[in-house]
C-alpha cells in the first residue's frame, strides 16, 4: 500500500514537471513569435506593401499613357503608309503621260499635267496636315536613317555620297520614318587612265 502511495506521488510530480516544462516552451515560443510579428513590424511590412503597390499602379497608369499617347499619334501609321501609293501611282501615271510621243506638246497633256499637279499638291497638303511631311533629299548628304541609296551615278561636279537623284520619294510621320526616300548618289568618276593600267596589270599578273 505504502508503495504505491509512493508511485503514485512520483507520477504526480514528474506530470508537475511536464506541465512546468510545457508552459516554459510555450512561453518561450509565444515571445518569440511576438518578437517577429510585433504590431510595429507588422505596420512597416503593410506599408511596404502598399508603397511597392502604389509604384506598381503608377507604372501601369505611365505605360498606359503612353500606349494611349502612340495609338492617337501614331495610330494611322499603317494607314498613311498605304495612302503613299496614290502618289506613287498618280507620279507614275504623269510620268507615262510625258513619254508618250503621241501626246507630246499637245493641249491634252498640258491640261492634264496641270490636273496632276493640283492633286498632287492637295494630297501633300492633306499629308501635311496630318503630320505625314515629304524627305527633302536632292543636293544632300546621303543620312541612312531617311534615305535608302540604290544606284551610284558618276559626278564630278558633286561631292562623292551626295543625293542627285530621287527615285521615290520619302516620308515621315511627326518624328517617325513613313518610309525612305530610295536615292541615287553621287561618286567620283573613275580614271579610265588608271583603270586601263589597273587592268593590264591584272592580264599580266596572269
Amino acid at each position: 500500500m505504502e508503495k504505491d502511495k509512493k508511485n503514485l506521488n512520483e507520477n504526480i510530480e514528474q506530470n508537475s514537471e511536464q506541465e512546468e516544462v510545457n508552459e516554459t516552451m510555450s512561453s518561450n515560443n509565444k515571445s518569440e513569435s511576438e518578437k517577429e510579428f510585433s504590431p510595429e513590424e507588422k505596420i512597416i511590412e503593410l506599408e511596404d506593401k502598399l508603397t511597392r503597390s502604389f509604384a506598381e499602379m503608377e507604372n501601369q497608369r505611365r505605360r498606359f499613357e503612353k500606349e494611349k499617347e502612340d495609338a492617337f499619334e501614331y495610330g494611322g501609321f499603317a494607314f498613311a503608309k498605304e495612302a503613299l501609293n496614290l502618289i506613287d501611282n498618280l507620279e507614275r501615271s504623269k510620268k507615262i503621260l510625258e513619254d508618250d510621243e503621241k501626246l507630246k506638246n499637245s493641249e491634252a497633256l498640258k491640261k492634264s499635267l496641270e490636273h496632276f499637279d493640283i492633286i498632287y499638291k492637295d494630297l501633300i497638303s492633306i499629308f501635311s496636315k496630318n503630320n505625314i511631311k515629304p524627305i527633302e533629299c536632292l543636293n544632300k548628304k546621303l543620312n541612312p536613317n531617311f534615305h535608302q541609296a540604290m544606284i551610284e551615278i558618276e559626278d564630278e561636279s558633286k561631292e562623292p555620297g551626295t543625293i542627285i537623284q530621287e527615285i521615290q520619294k520619302g516620308f515621315t510621320i511627326k518624328d517617325r520614318l513613313l518610309r525612305p526616300s530610295l536615292v541615287g548618289v553621287s561618286k567620283k568618276p573613275e580614271n579610265k587612265d588608271e583603270k586601263k593600267q589597273e587592268i593590264n596589270e591584272k592580264s599580266g599578273d596572269k
